[in-house]
C-alpha cells in the first residue's frame, strides 16, 4: 500500500508538472490516511487553479488551524496570506481579507526574515491600489529588498513588477514601464518558478499597458503571457489577466476577439468576486460601443461599484441626453480611484464632453488641462490623441471654433494613428460638427461619412445611426440659415428645448439660444412655434 508521505510526494510532483487534477487527487488520498497540513495547502493550492474557490477555501483554513496547532507560526501565516487574497477575489469579503492579513502580520511579528514577510508585503501593497500609491511602493520595497537578500527571484519580481504598475499609477511613465518589463522578461525566460507569481507579474505589466493606452507593448507581450498561462491550466489567474486584454483589444478595435475573452473572464469568475465585477464591467463597455445599450446597462447593474461600471454608466447617461447624471458619474470615478493619477484620463475625458455639453466651459477646459498633462507625462498617442478631443470640446462650448477644428483634426490623426477606430471615428464626427458651424458643409458630409463606415466595420450601430442622421441635414440656400442654424430649426420642430438641442449637438446652451435668435430674425418669424412650422412647410423636419 503507498503510504500517505508517498502519495504527498506524487501529489508535489504533479503540482509541479502543473496536473492539478492529479495533483488534488493524490493529495486527497494522502488525507484520507493522515490528515497533515502539508496535504491540506496541497488540496488548496490543486484548488485554486481549478477555480474551485469553495475547495481552496476550506482546505486553507483547515490547514491554517493546523499548523497553528502545531506551533509553526511562519507557515500559518503563508496560508493566512493565501485566505486573504481568496476572500478578495472569490468571494469578494474585503473585511474578511483584512482579518486574514492581519492574522499573517501578527504570526510573522519578531520570526527571522522570510519570504512570507515579503509576500504579505505585496499582499498589503497590491491592496493599498490604487488609493495609496505611497504605501503600495513603500511594501514593495522592502519585498524587492527581501526577496534580492534571500535569493527568492519570484519574491524580487513581484516586488518589481508591482512597483512598476504602482508607478505608472503615479505618472512615472517610463521608469515604471521599465521595472514591469524586466519582470516579465524575467517571467518569460524561466527565471521565475511559482506560476502564481508570474501570473500576478504579467498581469501587472498588462495592467499598466491598459492604463497609459501603451497598446504596442501589451501586443508584443500579451500572446506569449497567453500561451505560458494556457501551460500552466491556471484558469483563474488567466481570466484576470485576460479580462485587461479585452479592454485591450476593445480598444483596438478588434471587438469580435475582445467579446470572447471578455465573455470568458466573466463565466470563470464569479460575480460576488472583485475580479468578476471587473470582468463585467469591461464587458458592459463594450456593449455600450456595440449600442447595445440595455444589455450594458444590465451588466453595469452586475458590477455597479466598480469605476468601470460606474463610468460606463456615465457615459450611457451622457448618450441619452443626462448630462447631470454623465457628470456626477464621471466626478463619481474620479473619487474611487483617487490617488491613481494615469487612471484619471478615462474619468476626465467624459467630464470634459459631459460639461461641454452642460455649457459649463471652465469645467470643460479644467478636464481638458488636466488630461492634457497626464498625456504629456504618460508619452503615449492615445492619451495625446484623447487629450486633443477634450481640448476640442472646452474650444467649442466657448465659441473658439478654429481652436475646436484644430483639436479635432489632430485627434482623429493621433487616435487613427495609434489604430483606436472607435475614437478616432467618434473625434470625426465632432471635426464634422465644428465644420458645420464653420459653415464648410461639403467638409463636414465628407467627414460624417468617413466617420459611418468605420462605426459600421466596428459593429457599433448606435454611432453609425447617429452619424448618418446627422449626415442627412441639408443647407437650404434660398433660407440664408447656415448649415448650424438648418440643423438645430430640425431640431426645433421636433420640439425639442434649447437644453435638448445642445445636449443633442454637443453645444453650448447660450450657443443654442443664439442660433435659435438669429433663425427667427433671418426668417422673419416671431415665435418657436412659428418656426417649427415653417419647417414642417418646407420640408426641413426630420
Amino acid at each position: 500500500m503507498t503510504t500517505a508521505a508517498e502519495l504527498s510526494a506524487q501529489a508535489g510532483e504533479a503540482l509541479a508538472a502543473a496536473d492539478w487534477e492529479n495533483a488534488r487527487r493524490l493529495f486527497s488520498d494522502a488525507l484520507a490516511q493522515d490528515e497533515t497540513p502539508e496535504a491540506l495547502e496541497g488540496v488548496a493550492r490543486a484548488s485554486f487553479f481549478l477555480n474551485d474557490g469553495s475547495a481552496a477555501l476550506d482546505a486553507r483554513e483547515r490547514a491554517y488551524s493546523s499548523y497553528r496547532t502545531a506551533g509553526r507560526a511562519v507557515d500559518a501565516a503563508r496560508v493566512a496570506i493565501a485566505l486573504a487574497w481568496d476572500y478578495r477575489a472569490f468571494r469578494g469579503e474585503r473585511a474578511v481579507s483584512d482579518g486574514w492579513l492581519a492574522r499573517a502580520r501578527r504570526l510573522l511579528d519578531g520570526c527571522e526574515p522570510t519570504s512570507e514577510h515579503g509576500w504579505l508585503a505585496l499582499r498589503e501593497a497590491s491592496f493599498a491600489l490604487p488609493g495609496d500609491v505611497a504605501r503600495a511602493r513603500e511594501r514593495c520595497a522592502e519585498a524587492e529588498t527581501l526577496g534580492r537578500e534571500l535569493g527568492d527571484v519570484d519574491l524580487e519580481m513581484t516586488a518589481i513588477a508591482l512597483d512598476g504598475l504602482a508607478r505608472v499609477s503615479q505618472g512615472e511613465v517610463a521608469p515604471g514601464m521599465a521595472r514591469l518589463d524586466e519582470a516579465t522578461a524575467a517571467a518569460t525566460a524561466g527565471e521565475m518558478r511559482d506560476p502564481v507569481a508570474i501570473g500576478f507579474s504579467c498581469c501587472y505589466l498588462i495592467f499598466a499597458c491598459e492604463r497609459v493606452r501603451d497598446f504596442e507593448r501589451a501586443g508584443e507581450w500579451c500572446e506569449r503571457l497567453a500561451r505560458m498561462a494556457e501551460g500552466w491550466n491556471v484558469r483563474a489567474l488567466r481570466a484576470v489577466c485576460r479580462a485587461h486584454y479585452g479592454t485591450v483589444l476593445m480598444l483596438r478595435g478588434e471587438w469580435d476577439e475582445a467579446e470572447a475573452v471578455l465573455n470568458e473572464a466573466a463565466d470563470i469568475l464569479p460575480a460576488q468576486s472583485g475580479e468578476g465585477a471587473d470582468a463585467r464591467a469591461r464587458l458592459a463597455e463594450l456593449r455600450r460601443r456595440q449600442g447595445q445599450t440595455e444589455e450594458a446597462s444590465e451588466l453595469v447593474a452586475q458590477a455597479e461599484h466598480h469605476p468601470i461600471a460606474v463610468l460606463t454608466a456615465a457615459a450611457i447617461a451622457l448618450g441619452r441626453g443626462d448630462t447631470a447624471a454623465a457628470v456626477d458619474g464621471g466626478s463619481r470615478y474620479l473619487r474611487l480611484i483617487e490617488g491613481a493619477k494615469t487612471e484619471r484620463a478615462a474619468g476626465l475625458e467624459l467630464l470634459a464632453e459631459a460639461h461641454a455639453v452642460a455649457s459649463s466651459s471652465a469645467d470643460a477646459a479644467a478636464a481638458a488641462a488636466e488630461l492634457a498633462e497626464i498625456a504629456e507625462s504618460a508619452g503615449t498617442d492615445p492619451l495625446r490623441g484623447a487629450a486633443r478631443v477634450a481640448e476640442g470640446h472646452a474650444h467649442a462650448t466657448a465659441d473658439r471654433l478654429d481652436d475646436a477644428r484644430h483639436a479635432f483634426d489632430d485627434a482623429v490623426q493621433l487616435l487613427g494613428r495609434a489604430g483606436l477606430p472607435f475614437e478616432a471615428a467618434r473625434a470625426r464626427v465632432e471635426l464634422a460638427r465644428t465644420l458645420r458651424e464653420l459653415g464648410r458643409g461639403e467638409a463636414a458630409r465628407h467627414e460624417l461619412e468617413r466617420a459611418r463606415e468605420r462605426f459600421a466595420t466596428l459593429g457599433a450601430r448606435g454611432e453609425e445611426r447617429a452619424a448618418a442622421e446627422l449626415g442627412r441635414v441639408q443647407r437650404p440656400d434660398e433660407t440664408g440659415l447656415s448649415v448650424r442654424e438648418t440643423e438645430i430649426l430640425a431640431l426645433v420642430a421636433r420640439g425639442l428645448s434649447n437644453k435638448q438641442i445642445a445636449a443633442e449637438l454637443t453645444l453650448s446652451e447660450h450657443t443654442v439660444h443664439r442660433h435659435v435668435a438669429n433663425i427667427l430674425v433671418k426668417l422673419r418669424l416671431s415665435s418657436r412655434t412659428a418656426a417649427a412650422a415653417y419647417a414642417v412647410r418646407h420640408g426641413l423636419a426630420r
